[in-house]
């Protein structure tokens, strides 16, 4: 059960490649009629639930796959600065499988992103016309009132209804079939995750009328950049409130009775997280070596926290910078190429750099 969440998450963004070859690929699964039974054939880890929607809704997993790339590259920014960085993503599946054996903070955050990743790829698909199950909203349609007075639905509202629904489905189909502590740990996280993006969800508007006034309206529903929802959901992160099972195993209590009781939007864990200091295969960490630090910060990202107290390497490097930069009327900014010396400080290894394994 808890290897399965990386273990899809690197499949599904196979398919993503998969997709996107040159039509004389051996890989081109997504055009080729009746492929898809094919396709979801050879995507290990899946559920029966999840094949079935997988066949049946072929054309999501090119989605499903987009939006693995973009909740990736959300983890990825969200972390920069700490010395997990979320890059255990892309040396494969197994070191990140090793991090979501924990039940820990960085376990619950990947489960919510992921889950608000799928979230919004489905939705983008379906007001973009690429999925064959949905379209625009059919909810947000006709007359309709906001403080600002009467409007008319128009244009495309995002229909997140159908993208959580959808996400509910195929990412939860896994935990459900399972009753433990850590099924239902990863079920509230991956809602908290779907319930980010709909926070986020706003009403734009055009107005109609003379010199542009605003006498008519007509108005639609968007999803926020995701940026938005990862911010959103990292704070969330820093504020995870770790929690125990309750005694009839139905649900979770907090594990100190001096914080509040955790929410449906906030992140719950069970365990503490490792330092990530040194290479460890059985966490999943890739430990700090030669990670760059900031010799001038007091944060997360100090050489003195980053490099784990073990100093740190300077090295001086000349880099290409814009400098002298003007601005000319109307429309331009010129700028010349200066170039720049800088230090850059890295993070000295342990005196065994090797990988630290305890089987």
């Amino acid at each position: 059960n808890m290897n399965f969440l990386p273990g899809i998450w690197w499949s599904l963004h196979l398919v993503l490649v998969w997709a996107t070859p040159p039509v004389t690929s051996s890989w081109w699964y997504m055009g080729a009629v009746g492929s898809s039974r094919v396709m979801c054939d050879n995507v290990p880890g899946l559920v029966s639930r999840q094949r079935q929607l997988c066949r049946r809704h072929p054309e999501a997993m090119l989605s499903i796959g987009r939006g693995v790339a973009a909740w990736t590259a959300e983890c990825q920014h969200q972390f920069r600065r700490h010395r997990w960085d979320c890059n255990a993503l892309e040396r494969g599946q197994r070191l990140l499988g090793r991090v979501l054996l924990r039940s820990s903070r960085e376990s619950a955050f990947v489960h919510a992103i992921s889950s608000a990743g799928v979230v919004f790829a489905i939705t983008r698909a379906c007001s973009q016309g690429e999925l064959k199950s949905c379209s625009c909203d059919p909810e947000k349609k006709g007359a309709a009132k906001d403080s600002k007075g009467h409007f008319d639905w128009g244009g495309c509202s995002d229909n997140i209804d159908y993208g959580i629904k959808f996400a509910r489905a195929f990412v939860d189909a896994k935990e459900r079939k399972g009753k433990d502590a850590r099924a239902l740990m990863n079920l509230h996280n991956n809602r908290a995750g779907r319930k980010a993006v709909k926070r986020f969800l706003k009403q734009e508007c055009k107005c109609h009328g003379v010199s542009g006034s605003c006498t008519l309206r007509t108005c639609w529903l968007a999803m926020a950049d995701f940026r938005k929802t990862g911010d959103y959901l990292w704070k969330k992160y820093n504020g995870a409130i770790q929690v125990v099972m309750n005694q009839d195993g139905t649900g979770f209590t907090v594990a100190n009775k001096k914080f509040k009781k955790p929410t449906k939007n906030d992140l719950v864990y069970f365990e503490s997280s490792p330092d990530y200091c040194i290479r460890d295969r059985d966490v999943g960490s890739l430990g700090t070596a030669g990670r760059v630090c900031n010799q001038t910060s007091r944060g997360m990202d100090s050489c003195e926290v980053m490099c784990c107290g073990r100093g740190y390497d300077t090295s001086r490097v000349s880099r290409m910078t814009k400098c002298e930069c003007k601005f000319h009327w109307c429309c331009a900014v010129h700028c010349q190429d200066c170039l720049e010396v800088v230090d850059i400080h890295t993070c000295k290894a342990p005196k065994s750099a090797g990988w630290i394994s305890r089987t």
